[in-house]
């Protein structure tokens, strides 16, 4: 994965927006790394390997500053991690066409933009809420994170919808615990990618820093107040035009 300086400067730039956005809602930005991607000729490997790394980054930091903010429910968060690890391994293990794994890619950023253009509605602070049993939460936590290993995701942006549309947290834990989520999926991701040897990557540097200072500002943020609808709004619609491209030319 090698390009011009003026190529690594836009994509720079671009990870830096997707960083922020993301990672004010407990996101690592992997749909939005890819989506970001799938606009240069960068081969599928390169592409997850990428987005896992950068992922493993934001959500990290994410994950830091909802913590210290106190918004991390361990009881609601701990039986999603023990399913989704291994099935996260599993799938980093995997090796799929080029063709079959845009197809895919483009079911989920697909799926990815419908959650920012429709997301879903907060509840009420004072709400009580009740965690998944733990039948459900390991089911969960297993089918997203094989998803989220083959793709070279963290799959926060599919478990932080379910949690809120099912009343299992508010959206600040949601937040705290999607974070954790792709954290360790992104781990167990690059894990299973090394061990299948589908671990490639490029020129990191740029992208990393850029990463770790729009992470940085964008969990901050997200820490102390709600991010801005009208700027998700807009990201939605990026993730859905990448999307359909990725739909074409597969």
């Amino acid at each position: 994965m090698d390009f011009s300086l003026p190529i690594i400067s836009l994509i720079s730039i671009l990870f830096f927006g997707v960083a922020i956005l993301y990672s004010s809602v407990g996101h690592g930005g992997a749909s939005g790394y890819l989506a970001v991607l799938s606009f240069f000729a960068v081969v599928p490997a390169a592409m997850s390997t990428t987005a896992l790394i950068l992922n493993l980054l934001v959500a990290g930091i994410a994950l830091l500053s909802y913590s210290r903010a106190r918004h991390l429910d361990l009881r609601l968060t701990w039986p999603f991690l023990i399913a989704s690890v291994p099935a996260a391994f599993l799938g980093g293990l995997v090796h799929v066409a080029a063709h079959v794994y845009f197809i895919i890619l483009a079911v989920v950023l697909l799926l990815a933009s419908l959650r920012f253009l429709f997301e879903v509605g907060t509840r009420p602070e004072e709400q009580s809420f009740k965690s998944p049993s733990l039948v459900i939460a390991f089911l969960v936590g297993a089918v997203i994170g094989f998803v989220s290993g083959v793709v070279g995701v963290g799959g926060g942006i599919f478990l932080s919808p379910l949690i809120l549309l099912a009343g299992w947290g508010d959206a600040k834990r949601t937040a705290a615990t999607s974070a954790a989520f792709i954290f360790v999926n992104s781990i167990a991701g690059l894990g299973g990618r090394v061990s299948g040897g589908t671990f490639e990557v490029g020129t990191l540097i740029p992208f990393v820093a850029a990463a770790f200072a729009g992470g940085w500002l964008g969990s901050h943020l997200g820490a102390v107040r709600y991010s801005n609808q009208t700027i998700k709004r807009v990201l939605g619609l990026v993730l859905l035009i990448a999307s359909v491209k990725l739909f074409i030319s597969s």
